[in-house]
């Protein structure tokens, strides 16, 4: 097993800890108060990563910014990089990950069959301006796996910004509101409903790939279709 890893994302503190590998040092939106802190996702401290002499640190082109993962590398540091598009990525992503850290990890299928939901949906990811993700993202691969059509897949860009209005355009069956990047509050919410019915969603499910991914499509399908009831 590689000694002292050092991990930049959240989703990949996730898996190590399921795989008994504690890191040395994660970020702060890892949400691991006992193990020790090294910034944010995309301002780590590089010094302090950099002194801890870690044999491996992970990265995630979504997550962190190239220039700090050059540095890393520059300093001499092991980089692995990990940045799954679509469910069908999470398995390999997982043996690569679990292969640079040197464990044997079983990796759970993300590919249960469930009944599908056979909803549009527009899931806001930010405001001031409102923003929404497209196709070639892990979240609206997600989506898709439990029959959700993301309103905005066919954007040009991977997070595009939008207005309201728009939304109407697209006839969205259901606004899904997570948890984060941003923390919608009730008025912005209350924003949504004259586009249409508005299902809070657990960000981590929707947006944390990993080992908790079998289980976030089966727990999100769940709480949609509940909520639709």
């Amino acid at each position: 097993m590689t000694g002292r890893v050092v991990s930049l994302v959240p989703s990949v503190t996730e898996s190590l800890l399921a795989w008994g590998v504690v890191p040395v040092a994660c970020t702060r939106f890892c949400e691991q108060p006992s193990i020790l802190a090294v910034g944010g996702t995309k301002n780590p401290e590089i010094a302090d990563i950099v002194g801890l002499a870690p044999d491996l640190v992970v990265v995630n082109d979504e997550e962190n910014r190239r220039e700090d993962a050059d540095a890393l590398a520059a300093a001499g540091l092991a980089v692995h990089s990990c940045s799954p598009r679509s469910v069908a990525d999470v398995a390999p992503a997982l043996e690569a990950l679990a292969a640079a850290v040197g464990v044997d990890a079983v990796v759970e299928p993300a590919d249960e069959p469930l009944a599908p939901l056979g909803l549009s949906a527009f899931i806001p990811i930010w405001r001031r301006p409102w923003m929404t993700f497209a196709a070639d993202t892990y979240g609206s691969s997600l989506l898709e796996s439990i029959g959700v059509r993301n309103a905005f897949g066919d954007s040009e860009e991977r997070y595009p910004t939008v207005e309201l209005a728009d939304v109407l355009d697209r006839g969205t069956d259901v606004v899904l509101a997570p948890t984060e990047p941003y923390a919608f509050k009730p008025f912005h919410l209350d924003a949504f409903r004259p586009v249409a019915p508005v299902v809070e969603v657990d960000g981590q499910d929707l947006f944390w790939w990993g080992v908790r991914t079998p289980a976030a499509r089966r727990r999100l399908h769940t709480a949609i279709a509940a909520a639709l009831a």
